[in-house]
């Protein structure tokens, strides 16, 4: 199918079918995947994917949904795109009642709704006739929501109250038309055809030939619900040459009626600050999700390259172990002050004490954190901060402690094994007794290397965010002979405060953003400042 995509799902996760691999009779989902953003894919068609030992998907499923599925599960590509057909329906039929029969727990994941344009049915009268069972899983389909994205209600009181959902894809030189063009034409307020760039002109043609007044306002929608979105309005006298002189292509669904002339004033999805932008997150894997998250909130499409995996300490933890032991020694806490300069470092190190005793064990020790996401972590725990500065660099923790007293003190500062040693130097000068134990370590992440370089070299990418020193230098040593100082002009280099920022400078790059607060909203905020200057 050549629209937006499809799929849904319900709500109660009842009726699963059996545990993988017990032995019992196959079950094939048929699952929408909705029309495009992965946010609108249902909650049960999240839990089949879960439960699925194989899954059969379409061109316009959406990658980021096979996260979904279990590692193990088998996956088969059974899409069509630009009239390229990977498998025919007869073959997808069959595809499904053999892995149904061979007691498989079967997904077929299909963009939007599998019923409403998607050939569902006739899959599941093939899986009724051969005895499989199945159950369908509707999904939200493009033809309401890739409008809504637009701004276009396909209803409105006061326009219409009546919609028509129509193929765009029949083909013209049959010779006759099952659509009732006599009717839509005239009949209906709102018409919604999908996958009908290609036939456009005919469409118009057979419309205005039965009466729809030629300057009918109409909008076509390309990659709606997706950061790619891109809409193009016009008329029906109109519309079919603009598609020709732009290049507009599919997939896209085309919308008719008065209701099209309420964009203006509804259009939301497109003016949001990042809207388009391909934004390189740079971030650990497990880490990535929140810049990720509030990238896509302002529109942008992120891009996930972790340049960096984060491990336990290639050499154990046994230097963490013996200070969490400290820590737990008597009623009077060995260290004075517990310094936290990561999330990381929070995770690994409560890690290490939930095996050895509870929480407890720091009744007495203050506590301080560098940056409010690490304050964060800790306060989620339940803890009591005793400081964080104003400012989120170790130079400012430094000042900060200092007026607290920290002279004479002992500190236990539980870290990355290669993070900057200006902290524990400066605490120590100042007369306090640090420990610095590695809680975890930082290694390249190899992966996706080879994906981001083409896609610099094609001009793919819109900015690159750093959160960190070690991210520049692993994204450097992973792009090793790239000339990083040749990096395209229109890509937009974001750090998340000055050190980060020196790190790069200092590697070949061109930074053009530092957040102003050295956060993860503060860098998205930056890019956000950044793109709007650009647009005016």
């Amino acid at each position: 199918m050549d629209n937006q995509g499809k799929a849904d799902m319900g709500t109660d996760g009842k009726g699963m079918g059996r545990e993988p691999g017990s032995g019992a009779a196959g079950r094939v989902y048929l699952v929408g995947a909705g029309p495009g953003d992965p946010g609108l894919f249902t909650l049960k068609g999240v839990e089949c994917l879960g439960r699925a030992e194989v899954v059969v998907y379409d061109y316009l499923a959406g990658k980021p949904l096979l996260g979904y599925a279990a590692p193990e599960a088998e996956l088969i590509y059974v899409g069509k795109k630009g009239g390229d057909h990977t498998m025919g329906q007869e073959e997808i039929n069959r595809l499904l009642v053999d892995k149904g029969r061979a007691g498989k727990v079967v997904v077929r994941l299909k963009g939007g709704d599998s019923f409403i344009f998607g050939r569902g049915g006739e899959e599941a009268l093939a899986l009724r006739e051969a005895g499989v069972p199945f159950e369908v899983v509707p999904g939200i389909s493009s033809a309401y929501a890739v409008p809504a994205y637009a701004g276009i209600p396909v209803t409105h009181r006061g326009i219409t109250t009546e919609v028509a959902f129509i193929t765009g894809h029949e083909d013209p030189s049959k010779d006759q038309s099952t659509i009732q063009w006599d009717r839509i034409a005239t009949g209906v307020g709102t018409l919604v055809f999908l996958m009908g760039v290609r036939n456009l002109p005919y469409i118009v043609e057979k419309l205005v030939a039965n009466g729809r007044p030629a300057d009918t306002p109409v909008a076509l929608i390309r990659w709606g619900t997706t950061p790619r979105q891109e809409t193009l309005t016009g008329t029906l006298e109109n519309i079919a040459a603009q598609v020709e002189e732009s290049g507009f292509r599919a997939p896209a669904i085309t919308v008719v009626g008065e209701v099209v002339g309420l964009r203006e004033q509804l259009r939301w999805f497109e003016d949001r600050p990042l809207f388009g932008q391909r934004v390189v997150v740079t971030r650990s894997r497990s880490q990535a999700s929140d810049l990720s998250a509030a990238l896509a909130r302002a529109g942008a499409q992120p891009v996930e390259f972790p340049t960096i995996r984060v491990e336990p300490p290639a050499d154990g933890y046994a230097a963490l172990d013996e200070a969490v032991a400290r820590l737990r020694g008597s009623d009077v806490p060995y260290y004075d002050w517990l310094l936290f300069t990561s999330v990381n470092g929070v995770e690994h190190f409560f890690s290490r004490v939930d095996l050895a005793g509870d929480v407890r064990d720091l009744r007495g020790v203050r506590l301080g954190a560098i940056g409010p996401a690490t304050a964060a972590a800790l306060e989620r725990r339940g803890l009591r901060l005793d400081f964080v500065p104003a400012e989120y660099r170790a130079e400012a923790v430094i000042e900060g402690l200092l007026g607290l007293g920290v002279s004479g003190q002992r500190v236990l500062i539980p870290r990355a094994r290669e993070a900057r040693e200006i902290l524990p130097e400066k605490l120590a000068e100042a007369g306090a007794e640090v420990d610095v134990v590695p809680a975890y370590e930082t290694v390249l992440d190899r992966s996706g290397s080879g994906e981001l370089r083409e896609m610099l070299e094609a001009g793919d990418i819109d900015a690159i965010t750093f959160t960190s020193s070690s991210t520049v230098r692993n994204f450097a040593a992973l792009l090793d002979g790239y000339d990083l100082t040749r990096l395209p002009p229109g890509v937009t280099v974001a750090c998340i405060g000055p050190i980060t920022a020196d790190t790069a400078r200092e590697l070949g790059l061109r930074v053009d953003l530092v957040a102003e607060e050295y956060t993860i909203p503060g860098l998205v905020e930056a890019l956000k400042a950044d793109a709007a200057l650009n647009r005016g």
